[in-house]
This record gives C-alpha cells, structure tokens and sequence, in this order.
C-alpha cells in the first residue's frame, strides 16, 4: 500500500499527539518531516519519533519534504502563512484550532485553498471524539426529543507554552485556546445552523501579570433554530483537565464526561508519573486516563482527513467551519467588552480578536 506522506508543523505538545496517533491509529500514513523555528528542538523531535527529516525553515519543509499532506500544530499567528504556502506548494492541509487569528486571515486561507483545489480541515476533535459521537447519536436517533439547549465546559490550569499567554501570537486568552471547541461542538450538534447572537462575559482571574487575555469565560449563543447554547472556558481550573458536554431535549437529557469515565482512581502518597492532561500532582487522590489522545477524538480525526485525501472527498469539517467560529469569538469579545448583547453577522476589523474585549476597557 502506498502511503500517503505528511509533514507536521510544529514539535510541541500538540504534535506528540498528532504523532502517535498518526503511529498507533493511521497505518496508511507515513510522517515524513518535521518543521519547527528552532532547529536544535526540530532535530530532537524528528530523532524522538524517527523522522527522516526536519527543517527550521518553514518555506522548505512544506516544498521540498515530498509531502502530500502539511499537518499544521503552530502557534496561532503563523497559521495563516503556513495555509498560504501551504496552498502554493498545492498540498492538502490539516490545521489545528483556531482557524487563524482574524476572519480577514481566515478569508485569505480559504480562498487561496479553494484557488489552488487544495482540500482544507479544520481539525475539531470533538467532532470526533467517541464519548461526543455517542451523544450526537443518541440525538439523532430522537432519544431526547427536540434540542433546546446545550452545554460544554473545558477547564484547567493554563496553557503548556508561554505563547498561549502572549495575546500578540495568539489572538485572545482560553476563549480563542478553548472555547473555540465549544464553538465548533454546538454547530456539529445543530447541522451547522447559524448562530443568531452572543453575549459573553470574561475575566482574567489566576494570570494576571502573566496574559493581558482572559482566563476565564462564559459565552452564550443563540442559534437561529432556537437553541442557546452555553459555553463555559478556563485556564483558573485546577486538579487536571475537566471536559463535559449537556444536551437538553424536550423529552430528555444527555450528560458525558469525557475524562472522568476513562480514568482509574487511584490514591498514592509518594505521586507517580502521569495522571491526566493539566493534573500538576499525583500524589493523593487522582485520575489516571487511558487512551487519552483516541477518547479526545484525535486519530478519527486525522484518518478522516487521510481517508479524504486518499478517496478525493470533501472532509466533515471544513475551513469554513473554522471560519464561523472565529466570527462567534468575535462576538463573544466584543459583547464581553461592551456588556451587551451582540448581533451575527459580525465581521469588525480588529488587529487580533481580544483587542475588542481590552479596547472598551
């Protein structure tokens, strides 16, 4: 069989992910080079997972790596450009959230791909996640009767890199790190309805100091269909990871956890190793997760994309998916800055979205 090769973008921590799901779960892939800006942590990266190559120039990696598929897990602000070389070299593209840090760059992405017939995914995992899918099935099903509302909250300490914290390279605080997921969840759930208005309120409340963005959110939209939908984000959370979703139906309700149902509970004096994602003790009482990466939904996703691919077929998630919830976030900014109620369509131009929380301020 012959495989289709992917360059990776980035060597942190979401790449490790990507990596081994890419190992354990997509046989029909082959990793092919790695590129990150700092060339001593690219060879240390491509050495750990047995990369043939690596690369510290960007422009490089994707052109002369030989790949079909650039799997892009970059800081936010070089999502953009790596799209749009990306497209040039005319290589499908896999990108982490969000989609890009303004909608003007989410537009130039879009366009460049559709220009080039290069096939763009926006890679929600949720979309993808086993616990996630069980619960979009038993709604579709009609186990719960017509959807009136729904729920999602991602929780914990804060981000692994310093960038997160820097709103220049990242846009905004844990609403563009974390929030983005309930987004893009809430639309998967309602077959993409277009959200109608967002109010949102926000607050740094544990890094202050460290982030002139938000740690801390809560964002409620209002979908044209008439569903609202609540969206709950911190980086203030401590203990690990906390990931839960809520679907209310006029004839029922669905709950599901997606890390406390996949973990052992375990009580240890002197701690060990790895408990779960964004856990800084293990000593005491703990939650040690299994198959973390595949009940977050990462390996469906990304051989959803290599399937696509390899078939010639439009993904589930598209750019245009990322493109609507960077506009929701938008919103979310602005009517936290305002204390108002905000409107879609809404498409201000701004230099990074946060700037519309922190400028009425």
């Amino acid at each position: 069989m012959q495989k289709t090769k992917i360059t990776i973008l980035g060597a942190g921590f979401i790449s490790d992910i990507h990596l081994e799901s890419y190992h354990r779960f997509v046989p029909e892939a082959e990793i092919v080079a790695v590129y990150t800006r700092d060339s001593e942590k690219a060879r240390a990266f491509a050495e750990k997972h047995q990369i043939g190559l690596w690369y510290d120039d960007l422009e490089r990696a994707i052109s002369e790596s030989g790949c079909d598929i650039v799997d892009i897990c970059l800081p936010n602000f070089l999502h953009a450009k790596a799209t749009l070389l990306a497209a040039k070299a005319g290589k499908h593209i896999i990108i982490e959230k969000p989609l890009a840090v303004t909608l003007e760059e989410a537009d130039q992405m879009l366009t460049a791909c559709r220009e080039a017939g290069v096939k763009l995914m926006y890679a929600e995992e949720l979309c993808f996640a086993p616990k996630y899918e069980r619960v979009r099935q038993l709604v579709t099903e009609g186990a719960i009767g017509e959807i009136y509302m729904l729920k999602q909250s991602e929780k914990h300490s804060g981000p692994h890199s310093d960038w997160f914290y820097d709103i220049n390279l990242s846009g905004g605080g844990v609403l563009m790190d974390m929030g983005c997921h309930a987004l893009a969840w809430f639309r998967w759930m309602l077959g993409n309805n277009p959200a109608a208005s967002v109010y949102a309120t926000m607050k740094t409340v544990l890094h202050q100091g460290r982030t002139l963005g938000e740690d801390n959110s809560v964002v409620i939209v209002e979908f044209e269909n008439g569903v609202t939908a609540v969206a709950e984000d911190s980086w203030a959370k401590h203990g690990g990871m906390d990931d839960k979703c809520e679907v209310h139906g006029l004839g029922g309700v669905v709950y599901a956890d997606l890390f406390m149902g996949n973990a052992a509970v375990a009580y240890s004096r002197e701690g060990y190793g790895y408990a779960m994602e964004k856990a800084d003790t293990t000593k005491g009482w703990s939650y040690a997760v299994f198959e973390e990466a595949f009940n977050q939904g990462y390996p469906q996703e990304l051989k959803h994309f290599v399937d696509c691919v390899r078939q010639d077929k439009a993904p589930l998630v598209t750019g245009e998916d990322g493109r609507a919830v960077l506009e929701i976030i938008y919103a979310a900014y602005a009517s936290a800055g305002t204390g108002r109620k905000v409107m879609l369509p809404f498409a201000p131009k701004v230099e990074k979205p946060v700037d519309l929380w922190l400028s009425p301020r």
